[in-house]
């Protein structure tokens, strides 16, 4: 038998626990509660729910650093990067801009690129390293690519294929630190996970960091999300909204679609109920001692709100901005 020690390969090394660096619980989002940062993983729903639209949503909260569906904090902003396979860029631009009306954005300024090709497959060597190329160079903090179907022309049933596939979609996040969220379709069967209910290869559950699962019922459309490193929140039921030029994904308030309400809000929500309740402006100490939420998140979610106008810093404190203003 040979010995290892003299046989040329690397060494294998090891820490004890007491020297891992310590994991930082700000570091675990990119947007808190629906996406992990660096976190690959699935939009998922059946045609014409509305997967396109939350992608979207989540793409240009992180580009503009305004809360994800009105609530939910950005906490690493940064550029996003989407692909659109079954639009039109006129129609790409359309869906952006009725989102930027919607949050008061000026496109001119966002941070977000469109990939302009009119096709990407992404199981071919030559558009792997086309689209690795473009990440380099543009860095973004979020990768969209939807839908996923639309990127290849592999069996979705088959395991070692779909594993080759999503393999590359991981190294593209190791080696760019970038969250990259594919867009699928679910099956016709219900089951009893909403995972499980993906169309094709059981990889492509397992394969999420984060996932968000959309899907129709009497009261509405139901967004479920799970994470690997992170309890997920109640399910929350989302309508899309259309206001002449402005159309956006919305949260129904009060409403937790598991359990028919009283869902736990957001930390933007509270902030806004709270702030809301006081017929006067709120220091940043009474917020938090009223919300009772470390000094850092509490400072996060009101520059959130802040960028997407809905409260206002006044010299003696915080309070919501008038519908009328």
């Amino acid at each position: 038998m040979s010995d290892e020690r003299t046989s040329g390969g690397p060494e294998l090394e090891a820490l004890f626990v007491r020297d891992l660096e310590r994991e930082d619980p700000r570091a675990r989002w990119l947007i808190e509660d629906l996406w992990g940062r660096s976190a690959v993983g699935i939009i998922g729903g059946c045609p014409k729910v509305g997967k396109s639209w939350l992608g979207l949503d989540l793409a240009l909260s992180v580009a503009s650093g305004t809360p994800a569906l009105d609530h939910f904090p950005v906490l690493e902003p940064g550029r996003a990067l989407v692909y659109l396979a079954e639009d039109a860029l006129p129609q790409v631009r359309s869906r952006i801009e009725s989102l930027c009306r919607h949050r008061r954005l000026d496109l001119d300024t966002l941070d977000l690129a469109v990939i302009t090709a009119h096709l990407l497959r992404l199981d071919s060597g030559r558009d792997q390293q086309r689209l690795r190329n473009l990440v380099a160079r543009l860095r973004p903090r979020l990768l969209l690519l939807d839908p996923l179907v639309r990127l290849h022309s592999l069996d979705e049933n088959s395991s070692f294929e779909i594993a080759r596939l999503l393999g590359y979609f991981r190294e593209l996040q190791r080696a760019f630190d970038t969250a990259v969220i594919l867009v699928h379709h679910t099956s016709k069967k219900t089951r009893a996970r909403p995972g499980q209910s993906l169309r094709g290869s059981s990889d492509l559950h397992a394969f999420g960091d984060s996932n968000a699962y959309l899907f129709k019922k009497d009261a509405g459309t139901v967004l479920t999300l799970e994470h690997r490193s992170a309890q997920a929140i109640a399910p929350l039921l989302i309508e899309l909204v259309s206001e002449g030029e402005v159309t956006y994904l919305a949260i129904r308030e009060g409403h937790d679609a598991s359990r028919g309400g009283g869902g736990p809000p957001s930390l933007p929500a509270r902030i806004l109920e709270v702030l809301s309740a006081s017929k006067v402006p709120l220091s940043r100490a009474e917020l938090r001692a009223q919300l009772r939420v470390n000094n850092q998140r509490l400072g996060d979610a009101l520059s959130a709100l802040e960028a997407a106008r809905s409260v206002r810093r006044h010299p003696d404190g915080w309070a919501v901005v008038a519908a009328s203003t």
